[in-house]
């Protein structure tokens, strides 16, 4: 009867170690689920919304300019972000607002991205911090899922540039390349 229970319990811990290590390699690996929240993305990306990350383009360093992504802060290590790729190593930004009337323009360097939220006037992004390292990627968001309370759970997946068919397009045009 002992070995029994000591058997079963050995199987019981076994399966969960198992299946432990299969989440966190698909955790880490492959993608997650993100809930977004603040409004530096709308209208993309509205406060609270359920996202799927995927981290192979990091690992494979596919990430493009348009791509919207979650990275730790630069501020904050314990707290993730979600900010669009505007301009990769090399390329020439804008670093001024659209309003001002001098531009002011920086290089992103090697290693880094430059990131802004899609809500400039409400966003705290690469504008206040600067180039981010693109080790501070955790992952590329590719489909977004509206919240149960708004639409039902629908499914949208995320072009390069990021809008949901049927949403209009916003053009980013302070950006030179």
């Amino acid at each position: 009867m002992l070995r029994r229970a000591v058997g079963k319990s050995l199987a019981f811990a076994g399966f969960t170690i198992q299946y432990g290590c299969i989440a966190h390699c698909t955790l880490e690996y492959i993608g997650e689920l993100v809930v977004c929240s603040g409004p530096s993305m709308e209208p993309t990306i509205i406060n609270h919304d359920l996202v799927f990350s995927e981290r192979l383009s990091r690992h494979f360093y596919t990430i493009k300019k348009g791509d919207i992504v979650i990275v730790k802060s630069p501020f904050d290590p314990r707290m993730n972000i979600c900010k669009r790729v505007i301009g990769l190593e090399g390329d020439k930004v804008c670093t001024s607002s659209p309003s001002d009337t001098f531009k002011t323009h920086t290089y992103v360097p090697k290693g880094h991205v430059w990131l802004e939220g899609d809500n400039l006037r409400n966003s705290t992004d690469s504008r206040a911090y600067g180039p981010v390292p693109y080790a501070l990627i955790r992952g590329r968001v590719c489909l977004k899922v509206l919240q149960a309370e708004k639409t039902g759970a629908t499914f949208y997946p995320l072009r390069s540039e990021g809008l949901p068919r049927g949403f209009k397009k916003q053009l980013i045009l302070h950006v030179a390349t």
